[in-house]
């Protein structure tokens, strides 16, 4: 009988085999300080987290990570996410990056991580990315996903996962509104004010599309990246316009003037989620 060697990955007939040590090896930059960089898929349902971003006296999902992964490498691991998630925000495509001195197997570092985090936060996937990957910088657009339950009673499982809005809304008009939106604007109305500076509010809308299955409204918006609550202010201004408060042209206006007011209200946290990131 024939024997494998250790540390050689049987072939697959029509998959071609990349031994993680080489590929390890192709992700440690030069003159790093003998650094690996580590690139993470992961989701996690934020209802009981104060979002992404660690903070004083905070339970957030970097913390959460961050806690597990100094275990695993033997030194304090400072982890950076595509996107910042706010409080009660989930995700079904977070990415995030970090660097260690130890190197560990992906397949091993998604088993350790995943045994010590809690069960509403998983890592899918692990993998070495190129070298000067960084999952925030690095990132060329990003999909957010918000969904509505458009029905005269919740879903109950859907709770934690979608907005309840029992008025019927007029699609049509909020497609119409969503289309007007698709480009480059200044979107500093419909963002908040987190303290934080940015270079530029301008922003890109590459897609935006409002589909709906059954009493389920899915917003999704796919951009080259987004403002504090841009999201959530895009789908409260949506939501005006579905509910015969505001027309198109009133939400156009209301971008151009670049000022934020009490004409938009921000969409509750909960029915919010970011779906992919694109590299």
């Amino acid at each position: 009988m024939r024997t494998q060697a250790k540390g050689v990955v049987a072939p697959v007939p029509g998959r071609k085999i990349v031994h993680w040590s080489r590929a390890l090896a192709r992700t440690r930059a030069a003159g790093d300080g003998g650094h690996y960089t580590y690139k993470l898929f992961l989701a996690y349902d934020g209802t009981a987290y104060d979002g992404w971003q660690a903070q004083p006296g905070g339970n957030t999902v970097q913390q959460r990570i961050e806690a597990p992964l100094a275990k695993i490498f033997g030194e304090r691991i400072r982890i950076h996410g595509a996107g910042r998630t706010d409080a009660g925000v989930h995700a079904h495509g977070q990415v995030a990056s970090f660097a260690a001195r130890k190197s560990v197997p992906p397949a091993v570092l998604v088993r350790a991580l995943n045994a010590n985090l809690p069960e509403d936060v998983r890592v899918l996937r692990a993998a070495y990315p190129q070298t000067g990957f960084h999952a925030r910088i690095s990132a060329k657009s990003k999909e957010y996903r918000y969904q509505i339950v458009n029905a005269a009673v919740m879903q109950p499982f859907l709770r934690a996962q979608a907005l309840h809005h029992p008025r019927k809304l007029d699609l049509a008009g909020m497609r119409l509104a969503g289309r007007a939106l698709v480009g480059r604007h200044d979107f500093v109305a419909l963002s908040a004010n987190p303290q934080r500076e940015v270079e530029s509010t301008m922003r890109t809308i590459h897609r935006l599309t409002i589909v709906q299955k059954g009493e389920l409204i899915t917003i999704a918006v796919c951009a080259d990246g987004f403002l504090y609550k841009m999201v959530r202010g895009i789908v409260g201004a949506l939501l005006k316009v579905g509910r015969g408060e505001a027309t198109k042209e009133e939400v156009v206006e209301y971008v151009r003037k670049r000022k934020r007011t009490n004409f938009v209200q921000t969409a509750p946290a909960h029915g919010l989620c970011l779906w992919k990131v694109w590299y």
